[in-house]
């Protein structure tokens, strides 16, 4: 016979799920670029659910993520100014290859139960 799930094993489902809607979200911003806004919604319920993940192993996804974000959209914004001279759609191309990158490789180590 098996037992109930105790609280805080349904802590750990109900944060698991919550990270991959997040990176889920994530990855539905930037492979569309025009629901750019899931993107912001993954980072606002990061930035919410910060101190219910703490001393997870969901921490590190969220800190993944967050990190991920404010790098892209810093060369993001670098990027669109350089596409005045053409340079600019290369660093947009390459900012977008690179947070896919990290949103597959996180999303892949937390189906494993992993830090990314």
């Amino acid at each position: 016979m098996m037992s109930e799930p105790t609280p805080d094993q349904l802590k750990q489902v109900d944060l698991r799920v919550l990270t991959h809607v997040v990176y889920g979200l994530f990855a539905l911003g930037l492979v569309t670029w025009v629901f750019a806004a899931a993107t912001v919604a993954a980072i606002v319920i990061i930035y919410v659910k910060r101190g219910d993940v703490a001393g997870t192993v969901y921490a590190s996804h969220f800190n993944w993520l967050s990190y991920t974000f404010w790098w892209a959209l810093l060369w993001v914004l670098v990027s669109l100014l350089g596409t005045y001279i053409f340079i600019g759609y290369l660093g947009l191309v390459v900012t977008t290859v690179w947070a896919l990158y990290r949103v597959v490789k996180g999303w892949l180590a937390l189906l494993e139960f992993k830090t990314p």
